[in-house]
């Protein structure tokens, strides 16, 4: 059987039980388990736990749990809400100024956290009510939530980029350098868009009052004393400072990104036990049961992919699909907008995790082959698939604001991020144009690196 049927197979296969429903991580592993049964020694059976365990025994895995903890840590406590509330009393008198406080907020919680779900309901649950309640259309309300997630898979602590690092074999320090950047450009788009939208529905409801319809509710501006305004920072300045520290420990050269995650952990449950006293049983139980139950669907689903590519590659399917994405000999610009076209439509369908340990065997190789930034490539492809956490079928951002305002119909919803899709699609543009916004912070901090 040539190389090509068995790519086709195995392709049509691992669709088949996607589609059938059954859990991704289950899914890969059956697939490449029939096919070792069908192509590959016998033998080969028994070292299957082996393969496994080998693939997984990374040191930069050991950071995703850690992370993840830290994450929950924040997570399960009022931080977000409390991050969301100083920057309100901060920019509260700038008009629109309530999405760009929502936009921060997102971007900082999800430094924070690691977590675009997390960061969706601990931000949104506050933020959607208070900008409904302020003039806000429900359909920009949740598009600003929606997107600021996003940047939870893209500013660093990111578990995609470490995923990412182990599937291309980079270094996780320069991608989470990377990341900054790009996810600085990416809350100053969605904070204009926001400030620019309101600006826009505020005239046309001002306008609707003017000629004599219905008043819409137009918004009202608090007044905060300064008093009050530096009242409102103590709770969420250590957060900050927690942030800040990891990020030097890690950049710095104290510490590994494993050894960084774990202080992490460890400081983000001192701090919500001191500042929310969040330190008995009951309240740590859910910040555990989070962390055991997301690092364990984690690892099973990396597990499982790295098994599903290793199959792949014993095939010969990968370097197969390599050597022939090479022979088209299509220009650079050309192969990379065909592979962020193939991300983003694998978007629709697969969680981040699955893409990145499915295509990167097949994908990578002709893109180095062509001397692209594999760095940079990390960040674009993680700016691409920031779009399928906010357009359906998957959309898992789109779900998390379903369920936390459920007053908001769900159409409303797909329509207030489509505006965001098309500023990521943007982002991406500028990235190729300007990659310096990628590749400048790592290149700066930890020296010119050897492009592979």
């Amino acid at each position: 059987m040539t190389t090509l049927q068995l790519g086709l197979m195995y392709g049509g296969a691992t669709l088949l039980f996607l589609f059938s429903g059954m859990p991704i991580a289950f899914g890969l592993g059956a697939v490449a388990t029939v096919f070792m049964v069908a192509f590959m020694p016998h033998a080969s059976l028994d070292s299957i736990a082996q393969n496994v365990y080998e693939e997984m025994a990374s040191i930069t895995l050991l950071t995703i749990p850690l992370f993840i903890l830290k994450g929950a840590a924040i997570g399960k406590s009022r931080a977000g809400k409390d991050l969301y509330s100083a920057l309100h009393v901060w920019l509260h008198r700038v008009p629109g100024g309530l999405g760009i406080a929502v936009t921060i907020a997102c971007a900082l919680f999800a430094a924070m956290a690691g977590s675009s779900a997390a960061t969706c309901s601990a931000i949104g649950s506050s933020a959607i009510p208070e900008m409904r309640d302020r003039g806000y259309s429900a359909r920009l309300a949740s598009g600003l939530v929606a997107a600021g997630g996003t940047l939870g898979i893209l500013l660093p602590p990111s578990i995609t980029l470490i995923l990412y690092a182990v599937a291309a074999e980079q270094s996780l320090g320069r991608l989470f350098l990377a990341g900054i950047g790009p996810g600085v450009l990416l809350v100053v788009m969605f904070a204009a868009y926001g400030m620019y939208r309101y600006r826009h529905e505020h005239r046309h409801a001002q306008a609707h009052a003017d000629a004599g319809g219905a008043r819409a509710q137009i918004l009202h501006v608090d007044s905060y004393t300064l008093r009050e305004k530096f009242e409102a920072l103590p709770r969420v300045l250590p957060f900050v400072i927690l942030l800040l520290g990891v990020m030097f420990a890690l950049y710095g050269g104290f510490a590994t990104p494993s050894e960084t995650a774990g202080l992490g952990a460890v400081l983000a449950l001192v701090l919500v036990a001191v500042v929310y006293g969040a330190w008995r049983v009951p309240d740590l139980r859910p910040i555990f049961a989070s962390t055991l139950s997301e690092s364990t669907m984690l690892m099973v689903i990396i597990g499982m992919s790295l098994l599903y590519s290793y199959v792949m590659s014993y095939l010969h399917i990968s370097q197969g699909s390599a050597e022939w994405i090479v022979s088209l000999h299509l220009s650079k610009w050309v192969l990379l907008a065909a592979v962020v076209l193939l991300v983003m439509v694998l978007g629709f369908f697969l969680p981040p995790v699955s893409i990145i340990l499915m295509t990167a065997p097949i994908i990578l190789p002709p893109l180095k082959a062509e001397g692209f930034d594999l760095i940079w490539f990390g960040i674009v492809m993680s700016v691409t698939m920031e779009m399928g956490l906010i357009h359906p079928p998957v959309g898992l951002n789109i779900f998390v604001i379903n369920k936390i305002a459920p007053d908001i119909k769900l159409g409303d919803i797909v329509w207030g991020t489509l505006p965001f899709v098309f500023l990521m699609m943007a982002a991406i543009v500028i990235l190729c144009v300007f990659p310096e916004i990628s590749t400048g912070l790592p290149d700066h901090f930890m020296g010119q690196a050897t492009r592979r």
